[in-house]
């Protein structure tokens, strides 16, 4: 019985494969990965599983209104001031809250709205991290840019870690538009080839940008946690990599921390088909049973330590459309259902967790550590310490 139900689902998956492929084949460049990952035996867990839950924001105030700063202020004022009420309800094994990353865009900068994020922040309910939206840009430019946001966000916020090493300003990133390194079909939406290497060279310590499917930017590596390497006069070098592993020495430019992509078939479009995994959370995708069990069964973990799982979602959350799911019911049901079903103690353990420290765990597996990762959240990079007046 078992096998027949295997061929069945076998032949579901190469049948919407198929289907995808052809309707727009440049898109679905991870369809052949994904159905490879499918077939391959999940590596075997010997006790807890421990997830790691991360929910990334691109937090753009002015989405369409770039010259309306009262609609902004609605924008920010709303999770500033409804955020708590529903995270504060939560809790992870750990005792912390749901951590909400603002990946906030330096061309939309004012320090009023950064000022009332890091007083969220300040009080446990999430980072501030790097987002950028440019095109037609120049790797000097870029550079300049970044370097010059990373302090303002460190200096004037409290935001963003040093490294201990090297004193320099790190920081996480998200691309505008999905284009990273470049990688978008005529160059568009960014423009700056080998971009990595500006990345890592101005203190990013891990993109975030992924999954973007059906984008064309999506890249055929999925699932995973990996190092990409950029090629000078070339782009997109991050669509292959180096996996993350349990003992080996960090190779390439920079990390690439994914998120749960597939095909969900017991969530259907209005055609019939299964949707497309791509671990965004709006109205339009809301946070259901099996999307989330899905994102736990893609099994996304530093090679050789799967019994610590990590998931990435995303969204947009300053587009109201988007909020009542991201700040109220649907929202609460994602944490509860988490903490229910995800939290036993025994089969699994819980941890909300921010970039930073689902970095930090990351390198903490890297590095040969065992046991709870909890006591890995600052294994690197130490927690901002955040200014609050607002």
């Amino acid at each position: 019985m078992t096998v027949v139900l295997l061929f069945i689902l076998l032949m579901a998956l190469i049948l919407a494969a198929t289907y995808l492929v052809l309707k727009r084949k440049h898109m679905y460049n991870w369809i052949g990965p994904y159905l490879w990952q499918c077939l391959k035996p999940k590596p075997k867990v010997e006790g807890t599983v421990h997830i790691m839950f991360c929910f990334v924001d691109h937090f753009e105030p002015q989405w369409k209104n770039k010259n309306d700063i009262e609609l902004e202020r609605t924008r920010v004022d709303r999770w500033y001031n409804d955020y708590p009420k529903m995270a504060a309800k939560h809790r992870d094994a750990d005792g912390h809250y749901p951590k909400h990353v603002f990946f906030y865009p330096e061309e939309e900068y004012r320090h009023e709205h950064l000022s009332k994020l890091s007083d969220l922040c300040a009080r446990g309910f999430g980072e501030i991290e790097i987002h950028l939206h440019h095109d037609n840009d120049t790797a000097e430019n870029l550079s300049k840019t970044l370097t010059g946001f990373a302090k303002t966000l460190h200096e004037k916020h409290g935001a963003l870690p040093i490294n201990p090493a090297t004193g320099q300003i790190q920081y996480a990133f998200i691309h505008g538009n999905w284009a990273l390194d470049n990688s978008l079909p005529g160059g568009q939406h960014c423009g700056v080839n080998n971009e990595l290497k500006v990345l890592k060279e101005t203190g990013c310590y891990v993109d975030m940008t992924l999954p973007c499917a059906p984008n064309p930017a999506q890249t055929s590596k999925i699932n995973s946690i990996y190092y990409a390497t950029g090629q000078d006069g070339k782009c997109k070098s991050h669509n292959n990599g180096i996996d993350v592993e349990v003992g080996k020495t960090a190779t390439g430019d920079l990390m690439i921390l994914q998120g749960p992509i597939g095909l969900d078939f017991k969530w259907r479009t209005p055609s019939g088909m299964p949707h497309i995994e791509n671990s965004d959370v709006r109205r339009t995708a809301p946070p259901l049973k099996s999307r989330i069990d899905q994102w736990v069964n893609s099994n996304i973990h530093v090679k050789g330590r799967p019994e610590w799982v990590f998931i990435k979602v995303h969204t947009h959350g300053a587009q109201e459309g988007d909020m009542e799911t991201l700040l109220g019911e649907p929202r609460d049901f994602l944490h509860s259902y988490l903490e229910t079903k995800y939290n036993d103690g025994q089969e699994y353990v819980l941890h909300y967790v921010s970039a930073r420290e689902m970095y930090n765990i990351a390198k903490a597996a890297e590095a040969g550590k065992t046991g709870n990762p909890n006591s890995y959240r600052d294994f690197i990079l130490k927690k901002p310490k955040f200014k609050f007046k607002v």
